[in-house]
């Protein structure tokens, strides 16, 4: 598998591996400095848009994505050109992080909107479906609180108590950063889907052999049903992988009905 590495892959392995141990063990401000942050956020900055697909949260995300890369991009790379298989990285991993930050605009006005209302109205039903649709960032101790305010929403100190807790949430809400390289992974993945769709690939689990249009088809329809039903337990940027597959999906489209691009 090593030997048949092509530069470009090869590059950009080595920069993801290289930037996550001097992350992890030499500059942990790396972290902080290159990942993507809600653009209303005080640690937002424009180069972020292409710094974060080079930062990973943990282990396992680095190698799912380098292992993605390594898979799928050689063959690309081959097929493409050096040229192409970056410039197909690059757009769709810068891509998805402005969409992905302009969903994000759009989640945290919604969440700011509701509890602007709470705070003109303490109602102690809108501050239990708040709860429950961001419950991921909350000890299971607050359905405790939820059930005191409940049979108690006059009293000063739990509204107060609740007003803190919702400010709170939305302050965690504009401040959690996006990193990774899935984004511009989907968009290899898409792009070797339509350049080789009848390639037979052997999945680990379950067992079988599957052809490489319908597991990126099976991808794209699980990353749609994760967009729509937006589970708060699940810290996924889904809208991402999305962004990834349409932009590079666009971008292969484009490069196929201009057949002099290939070489």
């Amino acid at each position: 598998m090593f030997r048949n590495l092509t530069p470009v892959v090869q590059n950009l392995l080595l920069i993801n591996i290289i930037l996550f141990l001097v992350s992890g063990f030499v500059l942990p401000q790396l972290d902080q400095w290159f990942a993507l942050y809600y653009i209303g956020s005080p640690y937002f900055k424009p180069f972020q848009f292409l710094t974060y697909m080079f930062m990973h949260a943990d282990f396992w995300h680095l190698f799912s994505n380098m292992f993605g890369l390594l898979i799928f991009g050689p063959l690309l790379e081959q097929f493409l050109g050096p040229k192409k298989l970056l410039t197909l990285w690059m757009v769709c991993g810068v891509g998805s992080g402005v969409l992905y930050s302009g969903y994000n605009i759009y989640r945290v006005n919604q969440l700011e909107s509701r509890v602007e209302a709470f705070d003109a109205n303490p109602d102690p039903e809108l501050f239990n479906r708040i709860v429950l649709d961001n419950r991921g960032f909350f000890e299971r101790s607050v359905f405790d609180f939820v059930d005191d305010f409940s049979r108690n929403p006059e009293d000063a100190g739990k509204v107060k108590q609740a007003k803190q807790t919702l400010f709170a949430i939305l302050d965690i809400q504009s401040n959690i950063p996006m990193v990774g390289a899935s984004g511009a992974l989907f968009g290899i993945l898409v792009a070797f889907a339509m350049l080789f769709p009848n390639t037979q690939l052997f999945l680990l689990f379950p067992p079988m052999p599957v052809k490489a249009k319908y597991l990126v088809l099976f991808y794209g329809l699980y990353t749609v049903y994760n967009v729509f039903v937006n589970n708060p337990l699940d810290n996924v940027a889904h809208f991402a992988h999305l962004s990834g597959l349409i932009i590079g999906a666009a971008l292969v489209y484009k490069w196929k009905k201009d057949r002099n691009s290939f070489y």
